[in-house]
């Protein structure tokens, strides 16, 4: 009886190890397992095709799937009963495929089938396919058919007029749409009206470069039957959606082929697509084509025109190219779904996905478990080029005449970035330069040398973006007050025109890396990769992304740098793939919002003024600094000012020596432009010698007056340039760049952040004036998240195997410059949010923040909202955490580096907790973790992604007698198991890419957390993202900075508690409300971008909250690819 008992229990034990570790138990130990056959039955050139090889290659890790491709010849040649026996069929129509012996395979076999066999014919016919449709509801162009039977011609209803057709009583003005009945004849044809020229367009299946062509063909075609349809506006852009299940679809943009018929092409040949999200109902679209034509994986079109999605074609079996994300998704879906079907009836051991890693659920720091509901980011823009600026005065009718043709007496202030504006300007310059060439005595009072060095700027690069250069023009009744009697003298009467040339601040290709790896590594913020993404960090968003339950919506500022910052973050986030521009069009919501995200630097406040005053008086002295002076500059006592203050020593003296440094280093420039070596020397960036001679040749005369004094505001100018040569063009050896860059550090230390205010009230009155507008859109987001409102969410009606389809997390993300960061950080320091005498750890967040002497690029500032689904009525419900980055690591390795306490610490140990000296550390300088021996197996979880751990509650955790967990103290599961494997998506970053620091600080890995462990992840990818060696002057030369981990400021705040907090700093300031009106009426009314958003409702003081209500459900989020229509959803 107890060898029996052993037996079962040892069996027990086996099995229990194979369903967590399969490949662990060796052979003799595991019985015969029962492989499944899934059989390809398609045409060679399908079968055979990239993306097929690449989902068939991810299927075969499954352990107990095994791939049989049936041989074309044998499809067409050999009776059904001699094809391969397979236990699930994937069989598809195409050109030349019997799809009868299929079927009658089918009948034979009774295989599981991934895509109806019965309903392909029907997707051969257009008729049958829009009367399925009609009758599942979904939205179709208004369309008629035309049937031609020869046998019965009078059936043929059809009266064709110069401008319209009639078919069986239904008119279709033209523009229309010809399509024939036969899904396979490609040839569709539309036909234009004569008031725009008349002809038509010949669509056609794409030939080399070509997908349609233009014909003077006006009438309709008189053979055949034909489906006629409205043509539908679609702003030149189709969209293609994919679904894998009914609960998976992917859709990609690409341009009409109705536009021009050029198929647009990247380097290599492939069609350009970009990946878009669909709204909620369009999803509901893709689920209900999915199931009407059971039709597993399929391909449908859609034209989102007039604020609706229609469906124009359905196209069956259909598979993503070039995209690896799709490819790992669609093999994952496949799988288990075969496995769920096949598994129970061949007693293969195999572990059904619980479905409740579907809510984001995480240990807080004090133990109990909260839902994620909420991740709101403030980031500052990424590595830029220098930013520079140049000022005169305008008088010429010309100017006046452009001024008032864009509307700027209106405001008294006109802002020009669009080419079709840039380049009027360019040719005033071009004309009047002329003139002064061919008149020396000519009244034109506009300096030839400002004349040219607009010119200059304007024709750079060849060609406008709007992105890297703008004028602005504002109106002098007076004209321009002068400094000196002279130029008194020859001032003239009457009005003028400030002109400001503004160019540089491009986003570079190291700050595009840095925006993408931090999106990519922002993904860990949420809980997840459990599952089918066990191993993998932050699939847990990408999982919530793809079931449509997180509802992301991402703003930028106006500024290029900072959009395109917006975009790559974007593609890094969602696993994106492709150029920036179709992600910022598609992802970024981004308008003149007066204050939100953007500032005008040229309008100061009063009390901004008078800080700037104070701020160069005290550093005009030519004295070393007393105790007076730092009491006057640094009253709050920050460490961070107090040291700059002593490295500065004597305010002039230093000044002194940085114009030394300047002329030093410009008369090295022009010394290598004589050398014949170095002439065509290409900087990083594509710069020349001579421009970055130009940069420095200005602030050369600029930073000193004729007066002798020294401009304090272009302190900043100088250590952005060099900053910017020490990163990017260290390779040309150019002497004492690193003393320059310390002093001008050291004075940009003090300048930059205390021009935002030097005393606590000043500070809080300036940051007031900058960000109300966006703590207010802060607290609504913060507001809404638990409250019921209509946002893209799945229906859940139509949610099978969803457990939680109502449940979502809201992110949103703002990314704007230094001046709202700056504004948004002093509020939350000085606003009275929580007492530092009485709350040690905030007290802990405040010495870290004094300490942070820049807030470089990329830096964070993100709040978190939990949820405590226990405490329904409790204050408790809700838990805030706050986090920040300071952005970029420096040019050079700093010494002091200021510590903070770790990324969610856990509350109970950080009363006696010391700053651990790797928590600023990024994270690919890390030892080899101790927590996985070398001599440790890694490769256990490397074939089947659907192996499973054991579960505690929601999450997935290792047992803590694991050999994989951290012996370095943890005091919480791991959500992660260190030997993780490579998931497919992550690779190597192209150009210039290298893997980013780790998000969070290294002092709380192991902690109770969660984010995955990145100690593990890092050390397993850093060797795929080392750089190449680069030979000087190549684009990618210069190093890409890692960015700082985040630090938690606090992580046991209440809703209520910020709630309030927010509302007293919005409405302490009757003058900021009034801001803050302006700016949330102007998202409804704004005509900035009239062609991205709808007018709405006018804000009026009564009627504020429904406004906010609006607001709150981003009334400025965009619908369809171009983003033609805005909806309060």
């Amino acid at each position: 009886m107890s060898s029996v008992v052993i037996t079962l229990v040892s069996l027990v034990i086996s099995l229990h190890l194979s369903l967590l570790y399969p490949g662990l138990l060796c052979p003799l130990h595991k019985p015969p397992e029962r492989q499944i056959v899934v059989g390809i039955c398609a045409m060679m050139k399908k079968s055979k095709s990239k993306p097929m090889t690449q989902i068939l290659e991810r299927l075969c890790k499954f352990d107990y799937i095994n791939v049989v491709i049936f041989p074309e010849e044998v499809i067409l040649e050999e009776p059904v009963e001699k094809w391969p026996l397979c236990d699930c069929l994937i069989s598809f129509h195409s050109k030349g495929f019997p799809l009868d012996k299929a079927v009658e395979y089918a009948k034979l076999r009774n295989p599981l089938l991934i895509n109806d066999l019965n309903m392909q014919y029907y997707i051969q016919d257009r008729r049958e396919v829009y009367r399925i449709l009609r009758e599942e509801g979904i939205d179709l162009p208004r369309y008629a058919v035309l049937n031609r039977d020869p046998d019965n011609p009078e059936e043929c209803n059809l009266v064709e007029g110069e401008d319209h057709v009639e078919v069986n009583g239904e008119v279709f003005p033209k523009p229309f749409v010809e399509k024939p009945v036969c899904a396979e004849d490609h040839n569709v044809y539309i036909y234009y009206p004569t008031s725009a020229g008349g002809g038509s367009q010949r669509l056609f299946r794409k030939i080399g470069s070509r997908s349609s062509v233009y014909s003077p063909e006006s009438s309709v075609r008189k053979t055949g039957s034909y489906i006629y349809e409205e043509f539908m506006p679609t702003d030149g852009t189709d969209v293609k959606v994919y679904t894998v299940g009914p609960d998976y679809a992917h859709a990609e943009a690409r341009k009409s082929p109705a536009l021009d018929g050029k198929v647009e092409r990247d380097s290599e040949g492939k069609e350009i697509r970009y990946p878009v999200m669909l709204t909620s109902m369009e999803k509901l679209v893709a689920r209900k084509v999915c199931l009407a034509f059971k039709q597993t994986v399929c391909g449908f079109d859609l034209l989102r025109a007039n604020g609706h999605s229609f469906v124009c074609d359905v196209n069956g079996f259909s598979f993503v190219k070039n995209s690896m994300k799709y490819y790992d998704d669609c093999a994952k879906v496949l799988g288990n779904m075969v496995m769920r079907e096949l598994a129970p009836q061949f007693h293969i051991p195999w572990s059904i996905p619980m479905e409740a890693e579907d809510i984001p659920i995480v240990p807080t720091t004090s133990g109990t478990m909260m839902e994620l509901r909420c991740v709101i980011a403030i980031i500052r823009h990424g590595d830029r080029t220098p930013k520079q600026k140049m000022k005169m005065e305008v008088r010429h009718p010309l100017f006046f005449e452009l001024f008032d043709k864009y509307g700027g007496y209106k405001s008294g202030k006109l802002k020009l970035k669009k080419p079709k504006q840039l380049q009027e300007v360019l040719d005033i310059a071009r004309l009047l330069l002329v003139e002064l060439g061919q008149h020396t005595d000519c009244e034109i009072e506009e300096k030839k040398s400002k004349l040219e060095q607009l010119k200059t700027v304007l024709e750079m690069y060849g060609h406008f973006s709007g992105i890297n250069r703008k004028v602005q023009l504002t109106y002098l009744r007076n004209g321009q007050p002068k400094a000196s009697s002279e130029e008194e003298d020859s001032k003239k009467d009457g009005p003028s025109l400030l002109l400001v040339l503004k160019w540089g601040g491009e986003l570079t290709p190291a700050g595009r890396v840095q925006a993408e790896e931090l999106g990519r590594a922002f993904r860990c913020m949420y809980p997840g990769g459990q599952g089918d993404y066990a191993g993998f960090p932050g699939c847990g968003l990408l999982r919530l992304h793809s079931t449509y339950r997180h509802d992301l919506k991402i703003y930028a500022s106006d500024e290029g740098r900072v959009q395109m910052t917006a975009a790559a973050f974007a593609k890094g986030l969602l696993a994106l793939e492709g150029e920036l521009t179709p992600i910022l069009v598609q992802m970024v919501k981004s308008a003149n919002m007066n204050g939100l995200l953007d500032s005008d630097s040229d309008s100061l406040t009063d009390c901004q003024q008078k800080v700037k005053a104070r701020l160069h008086e005290i550093m005009q002295k030519d004295q070393e600094l007393t105790q007076d002076d730092y009491q006057k500059l640094a009253p709050t006592g920050s460490p961070s000012l107090v040291n700059s203050m002593k490295v500065i020593e004597n305010p002039v003296k230093t000044c002194d020596k940085v114009y030394g440094l300047i002329q030093s280093l410009t008369s090295q420039i022009r010394k290598r432009l004589e050398d014949p070596k170095s002439a065509d020397l290409q900087l990083y960036h594509s710069e020349t010698l001579e421009l970055m001679l130009q940069r420095w040749s200005k602030l050369e005369r600029d930073f000193r007056t004729k007066n002798g004094r020294y401009d304090i505001s272009k302190i900043p100018d100088i250590y952005d340039c060099i900053k910017y040569d020490s990163q990017h063009n260290a390779s040309l050896g150019l002497e004492d760049t690193l003393e320059l860059f310390r002093l001008s550090r050291a004075l940009a230390d003090i300048v930059i952040p205390q021009e935002y205010g030097i005393s606590k009230a000043e500070k809080l009155d300036i940051a007031q004036a900058y960000c109300v507008p966006l703590m207010k859109k802060i607290q609504l987001d913060l507001q809404r998240t638990h409250e019921d409102e209509a946002v893209n969410k799945l229906h859940p009606l139509y949610s099978r195997g969803v457990m939680s389809p109502g449940r979502h997390v809201r992110t949103r993300l703002y990314f704007t410059s230094e001046s709202h960061v700056h504004s948004l950080l002093s509020i939350f320091r000085y606003g009275g949010l929580l007492d530092e005498e009485k709350d040690w750890q905030w007290k802990q967040a405040m010495d870290y923040l004094s300490a942070v002497s820049e807030l470089n690029y990329m830096t964070q500032i993100v709040i978190m909202l939990y949820e405590d689904n226990d405490k329904p009525s409790s204050e408790e419900r809700f838990h805030v955490e706050l986090h920040f980055s300071p952005g970029v690591k420096g040019c050079e390795d700093e010494e002091n580096v200021p510590l903070g306490y770790g990324f969610r610490p856990a509350s109970s140990e950080n009363q006696d907790k010391k700053p651990n000296q790797g928590s600023l550390e990024d994270l690919s300088q890390d030892q080899v973790d101790q927590a996985l021996p070398v001599s440790e197996p890694i490769n256990i979880q490397r074939r089947s992604p659907m192996i499973r751990n054991r579960k505690t509650g929601s999450m997935e955790v290792l047992s803590e007698t694991s050999p994989t967990q951290s012996s370095k103290g943890s005091t919480s599961h791991r959500l992660f198991p260190s030997c993780s494997r490579q998931s497919p998506e992550i690779k190597p970053a192209s150009g210039l890419g290298s893997l980013c620091s780790g998000l969070f600080s290294a002092s709380a890995l192991g902690v109770s957390c969660s984010a995955p462990n990145l100690r593990d992840y890092v050390r397993t990818h850093h060797h795929h993202h080392r750089k190449p060696p680069l030979s000087p002057g190549f684009e990618g030369c210069s190093m890409v900075p890692s960015i700082y981990p985040l630090e938690t400021l606090h992580n046991s705040l209440s809703l209520k508690q910020v709630d309030e907090f927010l509302n007293n700093v919005c409405e302490s300031s009757s003058e900021a409300h009034a801001k803050t009106m302006k700016a949330l009426s102007s998202l409804f009314d704004s005509q900035s971008q009239t062609s991205l958003y709808s007018p709405q409702q006018p804000l009026s003081s009564s009627g504020s909250e429904t406004s906010l209500h609006s607001l709150c459900c981003d009334a400025v989020d965009t619908e369809g690819f171009l983003g033609v229509l805005s909806r309060c959803l």
